[in-house]
Order: structure tokens, then C-alpha cells, then sequence
């Protein structure tokens, strides 16, 4: 076991569990295996760890029955901190609202081996980013706008689209952590809509997956980050092309 894994380098890991002797087992293998591994021995351990930046996981595995912070609560909190992929881990059955809110189960024992498959295949079935074949700003619907306003106006457009994107991204953040699916779902559809009708295509492609997908929260919550990306690229178009000459 000891030179598994020897030539490439291993994620850091961050061991949440409340038993002790389940805790420094899994850590001495994992560890063995050539992983780096901090531990916690509570929920709220972890989130310490993470705000003091004690520690910078690739990888949290997370028991799902421990007494304090725990369970799904846990996980939200854990999302707030931290972009590394999140496993559940129990010796039983997990809750279901903790395994559909983290990327995977992994039943005890588990080695380093059965964590790096589960690692693998994760990375073989990437999520495709919803911005690559969509146009930050559909040319017709500009065009269209063009004819029938002057320049300006056509700048206010998108200077509006741009800060009411940026408004919907905080309303979005709260209810993702409320697990309010449903104003995930509506915050989508409005800016589907209007993203849509002034042409800001990258950002109507997102709004129109947080409309339709807005169930998954934690896919959701990745698309903040390309709902972020889309804004972005559509200042600097606007900033670019869409300035006032001088």
C-alpha cells in the first residue's frame, strides 16, 4: 500500500467523523495511500479548519450521523467554505437529502483505492459548461435593437441586464442555501426572459438551467459560478464595443 499511487500527486483530504478509532483508521490508510489528511472530529471542527484556512481540501468526506452539526445542515455549510468534491461516508444506509446534496457515498471500510476510483470517475463525467455554444450577445436581436433605438439606449439595455444579473446572483446564493428550489426555479425563469429578449444569450442558456434543474440545488450552485462568467463576459462587450466614442 505504501507505494500506491507513488508517481502522482494525491488531493488533500479533510476527514470529518465522530468516532475516534473510525477516524485515525481511515486517516492512517488514506494517509498510507499518499493522500494528505486533516481530521475533525465535529461538524463544527470542520467549518473552523476551513474559515481559519487551517486547511484547503481537494476532498471532504464527511460521516452522515454525528452528533451537533450534521446531516444535510452540515453540508450547506460545508459548500459555503469550500469548492472540494464532498462525499458522504457511513458504515449504513445514508439519509437521502445528505447523499442527493453531496457528490457521492462511499460505504465504511473504504481504502484509498476504492476513494481514488470513485475520484476517477467523477472526472470522466464532467458537467459540460452551458457557455460554450451559446454567444454572449445574439447578433440578430443587437442588430434588431439597433434599428429601432439609438446607441445609447442600446448601451442602458445591457448596462440594466448587467446589474440585474448581478442582483439575481445574491438572490440566488440566499435560496440556494434556504434549499428554496422553487425561488431557484423562478429567479431562472426571470432571467431566462429577460436575458432572452435583449439578446444576452450566455446568461438566458443559464437562466433557462436554473429554471429547469433548479430541484438539484447543488447543481444550482455550480452555475452560479458560470451565471458569474457570463455576466462578466457580457461587460466586457459592453465596455468594449458598446462604450460611448470618443
Amino acid at each position: 500500500m505504501l507505494g500506491l499511487n507513488a508517481d502522482r500527486k494525491m488531493p488533500t483530504v479533510l476527514l470529518i467523523d465522530d468516532d475516534m478509532v473510525s477516524r485515525e483508521v481511515m486517516a492512517t490508510v488514506l494517509t498510507l495511500g499518499g493522500y494528505t489528511v486533516h481530521t475533525a472530529e465535529t461538524g463544527a471542527d470542520s467549518l473552523a479548519l476551513l474559515d481559519d484556512g487551517a486547511c484547503i481540501p481537494e476532498v471532504i468526506l464527511m460521516d452522515t450521523q454525528m452528533p451537533g452539526l450534521s446531516g444535510s445542515a452540515l453540508v450547506r455549510e460545508l459548500r459555503l467554505r469550500s469548492k472540494a468534491i464532498l462525499y458522504a461516508i457511513s458504515a449504513s444506509n445514508a439519509p437521502a437529502d445528505v447523499v442527493k446534496g453531496t457528490d457521492g457515498f462511499l460505504m465504511k471500510p473504504f481504502g484509498p483505492e476504492e476513494l481514488q476510483s470513485a475520484l476517477e470517475h467523477r472526472a470522466r463525467e464532467p458537467e459540460p459548461s452551458p457557455l460554450t455554444d451559446a454567444p454572449v450577445i445574439n447578433d440578430t436581436i443587437l442588430s434588431q435593437l439597433r434599428t429601432v433605438m439609438s446607441e445609447s439606449a442600446v448601451r442602458e439595455i445591457f448596462t440594466a441586464v448587467v446589474s440585474d444579473l448581478d442582483r439575481r446572483h445574491a438572490l440566488l446564493l440566499a435560496a440556494i442555501n434556504k434549499g428554496d428550489s422553487a425561488e431557484v426555479r423562478r429567479l431562472g425563469h426571470a432571467i431566462k426572459g429577460g436575458c432572452s429578449m435583449a439578446g444576452a444569450a450566455q446568461a438566458a442558456k443559464v437562466g433557462q438551467l436554473l429554471e429547469t434543474r433548479g430541484d438539484d440545488l447543488e447543481y444550482s450552485r455550480s452555475l452560479l459560478a458560470h451565471l458569474r462568467a457570463a455576466t462578466a463576459n457580457l461587460k466586457r462587450i459592453l465596455d468594449a464595443e458598446l462604450s460611448p466614442k470618443e
